[in-house]
């Protein structure tokens, strides 16, 4: 349950500001997954776990100036390595690619369509293979609401922009990442953890029910 793993994640954020290292690993393992993955989307695969671990040590260090429940402490994190990230690429003599400039997405309501429950099909891994194909401020803003988790203030926090440019922008990602995922589903078939159509009492075929791979996926409704 998400409102248990939550409580967990705060109590072991405070226990963790008290000096217990078992929580801090506990918070580790909750966070770092998804953190990593926000990293590869400005970094990509090769710098990823380096950045990663830049940002946890600064998170180690500030932690005690840190204050709030789970979905503070996920936001606080992301800044952190998202800051650490640009950083890096500066360092690297390389910029994030990006996408069109916020202002124009923020005036424009989002399409609602079904792209949120087309990426629930995915692994985590082929997610972001293809995510990383989207343009810069798409990506980060799926990868902050669907793989970190963040509600839109909290991704807006992040990334420095306005709630509304972060929905559209995610609903944007979502609708190309459902497009991308058709135009790979012949050559990879199964390979994305796809679940053959079942036949019904009358044998006829019946698609698959989108599977949720993550607990805090959120669907374009929610968006």
């Amino acid at each position: 349950m998400q409102g248990e793993d939550d409580a967990e994640l705060t109590a072991a954020v405070l226990a963790a500001q008290d000096g217990d290292e078992t929580a801090f690993r506990t918070v580790y393992r909750s966070v770092h997954p998804r953190l990593l993955g926000y990293v590869r989307t400005l970094v990509g695969d090769l710098d990823a776990e380096d950045v990663a671990s830049e940002a946890w040590l600064q998170i180690a260090r500030d932690l005690d100036r840190f204050s709030g429940d789970a979905d503070r402490f996920r936001g606080w994190a992301a800044r952190i390595a998202r800051n650490r990230a640009l950083d890096h690429i500066r360092m690297r003599g390389r910029r994030p690619a990006i996408g069109g400039d916020e202002t124009e997405l923020t005036g424009r309501p989002a399409e609602a369509d079904t792209a949120g429950e087309a990426i629930e099909s995915l692994s985590t891994g082929a997610a972001l293979a293809l995510i990383a194909q989207l343009p810069q401020d798409q990506a980060e803003a799926v990868v902050l609401r669907v793989v970190v988790g963040l509600d839109a203030k909290s991704a807006a926090e992040t990334l420095g922009k306005r709630p509304g440019a972060v929905r559209t922008a995610a609903h944007r990602g979502l609708k190309r990442l459902a497009e991308l995922m058709g135009a790979d589903a012949p050559a990879q078939g199964r390979g994305l953890g796809a679940v053959p159509p079942q036949p019904d009492p009358h044998g006829r075929a019946v698609p698959p029910s989108p599977c949720v791979t993550h607990s805090r996926t959120r669907t374009q409704k929610d968006m």
